[in-house]
């Protein structure tokens, strides 16, 4: 293993929690010292409304709330800052691309491509905007490793008018890590434009959307240490010039009258109302904290981690990893013979370790693999090995009495 040393002691949670393991980090994670800081110094000294004051202390909140942004967009290497939207989270960054980007390109002939490991916040709205549009939304397959199927996505691809690819960059349930660059490539060839769902992506992986090529990039900030409510979203600075405002209110105008409204530029323009300052700098101190656990070895450890929770685990006899793709981070979902996921859950929380179960808002998934659901432990960067063993250890307990 790598010497990177998890820093629990950096989450208040953990240490006011212990004994708990907390492998449930997929749905979302603890927040580090610096992160709550980091809200209770905004709230304590600098708290004002932005954009519109003249007093020092707007005047202030102003340059942390678009500091943020800068930090945001040198974390994913945009061009700009003004390519980065300040949204609730992944699913309304999303849905954004589905009310104000697709309208402009879907209609009766046109297709959306999305898979069959989506995250319902990257499924249910193309199918809602393709209702509105006429358009087909379409699936790509996954294999039973967990893999995508590239085969059947340049077959689609070549048969369809896509205008559309819709595609995690990480998947929720699998861990499997998809070849974006590949997916892009292919899709640009077909003039069609690519949507990322990052969300499960954003803590683990090394991220460049220029080098991903995509044309827009959803992630939130409480998957990655940072505040709840608070999510980005990444898109081409051409694109978003063309897309229409996403809603209406105020900072996003330019200017009002009884006849019309012009529309600030982006990133402006899709932010209506007073934002959620406290989450910009919130995640901008998640975004500092993540580069300074990274530069100490994290990327190597966590895939450490995860291959030797694989291996632990699978020496319970019975046990069937549900993605088995050579390409994965973030999660291990897995189910064992004999018992139900919720039951192997209670009893894992009995003994206080938190896992997911169920179908992990991913029902197409599930119907694929023609399974009921899974359990899904999920790994920080403050789990280690210890956690690991515990885990196995309260499995072994809970099969035993489920077996009985």
């Amino acid at each position: 293993m790598t010497t990177f040393v998890p820093p629990k002691q950096d989450f208040p949670l953990l240490v006011n929690r212990e004994p708990i393991v907390y492998l449930d980090n997929a749905a979302t994670t603890q927040k580090p010292d610096v992160v709550i800081n980091a809200l209770v110094d905004y709230y304590s000294q600098s708290n004002a409304n932005v954009h519109r004051g003249v007093h020092q202390i707007s005047d202030e909140a102003t340059g942390m709330f678009e500091d943020a942004r800068k930090t945001v967009a040198k974390f994913v290497n945009a061009s700009a800052p003004d390519q980065i939207l300040f949204t609730r989270g992944t699913t309304e960054s999303l849905n954004l691309v589905a009310y104000t980007y697709a309208p402009m390109v879907l209609n009766d002939q046109t297709t959306v491509l999305i898979t069959e490991m989506e995250h319902h916040s990257n499924f249910v709205p193309w199918q809602l905007i393709c209702e509105c549009m006429g358009a087909k939304i379409l699936a790509v397959k996954v294999n039973s490793d967990g893999t995508l199927n590239l085969d059947h996505f340049r077959e689609l691809l070549t048969a369809n008018q896509v205008a559309i690819v819709a595609i995690n960059h990480v998947s929720n349930v699998l861990g499997t890590i998809n070849p974006i660059r590949e997916i892009t490539k292919l899709a640009h060839e077909r003039d069609a434009k690519v949507v990322i769902d990052g969300a499960q992506a954003a803590a683990h992986v090394d991220l460049d959307v220029q080098e991903l090529d995509c044309d827009f990039y959803a992630f939130s900030s409480h998957k990655m240490y940072g505040p709840t409510g608070f999510g980005i979203l990444y898109g081409r600075a051409e694109l978003l010039r063309e897309m229409g405002p996403w809603q209406g209110g105020g900072e996003m105008i330019k200017h009002v009258s009884l006849e019309k409204t012009t529309f600030q530029e982006p990133p402006h323009k899709f932010e209506a109302g007073t934002p959620d300052i406290s989450g910009a700098i919130g995640l901008a101190a998640a975004i500092e904290y993540l580069a300074q656990q990274q530069s100490r070895g994290l990327s190597q450890f966590e895939g450490q981690l995860l291959s030797y929770a694989t291996d632990t685990l699978l020496e319970l006899d019975g046990l069937r990893v549900i993605g088995t793709a050579p390409e994965k981070c973030g999660a291990l979902s897995f189910l064992v013979d004999g018992t139900h996921p919720h039951d192997l859950g209670t009893l894992l929380n009995e003994q206080q370790v938190a896992v997911r179960t169920g179908h992990h808002c991913a029902i197409p998934l599930m119907e694929a693999l023609a399974i009921p659901g899974t359990v899904r432990a999920s790994f920080g960067l403050y789990n280690s090995k210890k956690d690991v063993d515990r885990l196995y250890e309260a499995l072994k307990t809970a099969v035993r009495i489920l077996r009985k």
